[in-house]
């Protein structure tokens, strides 16, 4: 091969190169890294979920999931929303809880979601709003008879004296649940067996069962969960800059949030508050509660999208440490 057709190969193969790479590029730039979003309103139809005083989780997680899709649809208008559920029933119908929860993971990983969000609130397993109690305030001195015939005798024993006291159930604050990075296994299953984001690449014909699916899900599983984490973190920091009191990002360490461990996809379970709690039940109902924690979830949602599309200027969220103890509420 003489020299001159060496030198146009090279050329060649630099301009096929070239093209390439801007090829990727502009692909790159062309895809919305938020093509579709899953909302899921907690619960729902014969699952009420938790129990304030005069709501449920159910209703609130559907009033507030409802009021994000209509800011999502304004607010990122080139992606698609898809809600498990909009009214009062369980996501699929029926009266399974946990068929309902399988119909929920199953709708996001059909629908090649980008995103997966679900709404509840928290409760701690205490009387809603609070109960009474009884402490002990002081002993009085009280004469019994013991013994029988002659060894009858008069005895005298202290008896404490009891008050009822009415105990404020105050556990309150926002967090954030994503599927713990350490446990492999599920997630990994779930991105396996979805239709999302690995049909870019390529592997709908890959054996599931094969060491090349097992390391490609453990990749996309440690993925996800860097995304989860970082759009957990910009929700609760939102949450804390409306003056919320934070609790933090948890991971879920056990199977349990079905939602979180099957879905195929970046995923967050936002716990907007405690229902047993009575200013901040109020306050998740109220109008003015359900729009900030709307703007502040929709918030987050728009800088971890401009962090995934490589905007230097997004400050990615500060390390969530939930507090000893919460202070009291302002809401």
């Amino acid at each position: 091969m003489n020299k001159k057709r060496i030198h146009r190969l090279i050329r060649c193969l630099f301009v096929t190169g070239i093209l390439f790479f801007v090829n990727n590029v502009l692909r790159a730039q062309q895809k919305n890294v938020l093509g579709t979003i899953i909302v899921d309103p907690g619960h729902g139809g014969v699952d009420p979920g938790a129990h304030g005083q005069f709501s449920t989780e159910a209703a609130v997680a559907l009033s507030v999931s409802l009021k994000l899709g209509k800011a999502l649809a304004q607010e990122l208008p080139d992606s698609k929303i898809i809600f498990t559920r909009t009214t009062d029933e369980l996501p699929g119908g029926g009266t399974n809880i946990h068929e309902s929860l399988h119909y929920r993971a199953d709708m996001a990983n059909e629908a090649k979601g980008d995103l997966f969000i679900a709404i509840h609130c928290n409760a701690n397993g205490m009387r809603a709003g609070g109960w009474y109690a009884k402490r002990i305030v002081g002993h009085k001195t009280h004469t019994i008879t013991v013994g029988k015939g002659s060894k009858k005798r008069k005895k005298t024993v202290r008896k404490p004296v009891y008050e009822s006291y009415w105990v404020k159930n105050n556990e309150h604050g926002t967090e954030t649940y994503i599927w713990a990075a350490d446990r492999t296994g599920y997630k990994g299953e779930a991105i396996n067996e979805s239709s999302g984001e690995s049909v870019e690449d390529s592997t709908n014909d890959l054996d599931l069962n094969s060491p090349e699916a097992i390391i490609r899900s453990q990749l996309y599983e440690k993925k996800y969960f860097k995304k989860s984490m970082l759009l957990a973190g910009f929700v609760e920091d939102e949450f804390t800059k409306e003056g919320r009191f934070s609790r933090g990002v948890k991971q879920r360490n056990e199977k349990g949030i079905w939602v979180l461990q099957a879905t195929g996809m970046p995923s967050i379970l936002v716990e907007t508050g405690f229902i047993t709690q009575t200013e901040e039940e109020e306050y998740i109902n109220s109008e003015k509660g359900q729009d900030e924690i709307v703007a502040a979830i929709m918030s987050a949602i728009k800088k971890y999208k401009a962090s995934l599309e490589g905007n230097a200027s997004v400050t990615p969220p500060p390390a969530t440490t939930p507090a000893p103890a919460a202070p009291s509420t302002n809401n």
